[in-house]
């Protein structure tokens, strides 16, 4: 994806704690992880004011109800797998 070089007003001290935090090299770094997470966020906020406008029909639930949820059930163990991963 092109990118553009831009010029933007910020608190220097919030950008520094971004860049800590998710452990970014650049302020541009973290300006590009944090409009990530923006649209991402914005984006599953308007897919929930949609599904709640127009919730599943029965048929949908009790589709949704014919699988087995026991299957998932496995010896892994997720959280030491994934313990150095941020959600």
């Amino acid at each position: 994806m092109a990118k553009d070089k831009v010029t933007i007003t910020l608190d220097r001290n919030k950008a520094n704690d971004a860049r800590s935090l998710v452990g970014a090299s650049s302020t541009s770094e973290v300006i590009d992880i944090a409009l990530e997470r923006l649209i991402r966020a914005e984006r599953k906020s308007l897919d929930v004011a949609a599904y709640r406008r127009l919730p599943p029909t029965k048929q949908e639930d009790d589709l949704a109800l014919l699988g087995d949820a026991q299957a998932l059930a496995d010896e892994t163990d997720w959280e030491s797998l994934y313990a150095d991963v941020e959600g």
